[in-house]
């Protein structure tokens, strides 16, 4: 087995404040009014159309399928002109898609604009708020990372409610215009002037120095880097499935299991501070252990909180246990995808790997919605569930076969 250097915590530097809080913006207004806007708004959008549910999710997934099929080209933009072109171009672009599909009037108008909304998405959410820490700090950017997930993880604890008391005033496509507003007022000029522009590959060459630094040979190469890309593409794409599933189903699977709606409800609303507090332990106290370790560690908790609603889906306990165990490993997910490349691949490259390694993700995260509503409709709770227990379970052991590759002995 290779072996990596063991994780050092690498403090803030001064610069760095406004760079994350500038990325902490625009990634809880870019998931906010691409992503999770979309979960209050699809009825009105389905009763303004007058077609069939399917009509209005089916261009949600063809965007998020379209998202997978440019993810590699994204990246590969961003590590050839730098985060800052490529953002701010996002942002624009993100903008003017919002106020397309505000104007759309019919299917083709309709898809036409979702699919260029969630594939512009890919130049400014996550992946690219990552790359761009990475073209800042180097092999340093981890607590970075860990530091803008915290705060991103906000976006649909504002914007679910926000969307919500905007409906009661406004139509959907007047709130689109709202939000396409935002991201030429914030984005774009928050993208164009803290971030990082073009950065020369030489620059993320990691350093050569004393014993203790972290060189090119630390990092995975051949068939080792090959062998993790896989567990990784793997891994991502299992949990990928499992949380586009739960985004539009848990209210209904808990219902199912035998809560009533009000109980359902409270237990779905505990995910999100889940998130944000495993997080925040993270962040506070991640630099202890090796990404890699986090990685098995809190997907781990996905399947052991499935198995909790399971066995004990009625009782309310049960349930919030498994909220929280939900909510933990879904947020240090969003930090695995970040850190876990860097420790293993570098930064050099950083954000064609990470466009390469969501690609498959995207596509079935697109697919998951529609195929987990069938399998719950001809198979039942318990089949699904157990299928969800057997992806989570699946992806932490694939993540942990890849701790093991790439840690010593």
């Amino acid at each position: 087995m290779s072996s990596l250097p063991s994780p050092t915590p690498a403090p803030g530097r001064p610069g760095d404040l406004p760079l994350i809080l500038a990325l902490g913006v625009t990634q809880v207004i870019g998931y906010g009014a691409l992503y999770y806007a979309f979960a209050v708004l699809a009825p009105r959008i389905t009763a303004s159309f007058g077609w069939a549910p399917e009509w209005t999710y089916g261009g949600f997934a063809a965007g998020l399928l379209a998202a997978g099929l440019v993810a590699p080209a994204a990246g590969r933009l961003i590590d050839s002109y730098g985060t800052r072109l490529v953002m701010s171009t996002g942002s624009a672009l993100a903008g003017l898609a919002l106020f397309a599909l505000a104007e759309a009037r019919g299917p083709i108008s309709y898809f036409a604009a979702m699919i260029v909304l969630e594939a512009v998405a890919t130049m400014v959410l996550y992946d690219a708020a990552f790359a761009a820490l990475t073209q800042a700090r180097g092999a340093g950017a981890r607590r970075s990372i860990s530091q803008l997930t915290l705060i991103g993880g906000f976006a649909s604890t504002l914007f679910w409610p926000l969307t919500t008391v905007l409906l009661d005033q406004f139509d959907w496509r007047e709130i689109y215009r709202i939000y396409a507003v935002l991201q030429f007022a914030l984005c774009v000029p928050l993208h164009l002037f803290l971030l990082p522009g073009r950065v020369h590959p030489a620059a993320h060459a990691a350093p050569a120095g004393p014993t203790g630094q972290v060189t090119t040979s630390d990092y995975l190469h051949g068939d080792a880097r090959r062998s993790a890309f896989l567990l990784l593409a793997l891994a991502f794409s299992l949990q990928g499935f499992v949380v586009s599933a739960m985004s539009v189903h848990m209210l209904t699977m808990l219902q199912g299991l035998g809560l009533s709606a009000a109980v359902a409800v409270g237990i779905g609303a505990m995910v999100g501070p889940s998130q944000v507090a495993g997080r925040l332990v993270e962040m506070l106290f991640g630099t202890a252990l090796q990404p890699v370790t986090t990685a098995w560690v809190s997907a781990l908790l996905m399947p052991l909180g499935f198995m909790l609603l399971l066995v004990g889906g009625m009782t309310a306990t049960l349930a919030g246990l498994f909220a929280i165990a939900y909510g933990i490993s879904m947020g240090l997910s969003s930090i695995v995808r970040g850190t876990v490349p860097l420790q293993l691949f570098g930064p050099a490259g950083y954000g064609a790997m990470l466009g390469k390694l969501s690609a498959p993700g995207l596509a079935i995260k697109a697919a998951a919605p529609l195929a987990f509503a069938v399998l719950i409709e001809r198979a039942g709770q318990v089949p699904s569930m157990l299928l969800l227990i057997a992806f989570s379970g699946m992806a932490a052991l694939a993540l942990f076969a890849l701790a093991r590759k790439v840690s010593p002995a």
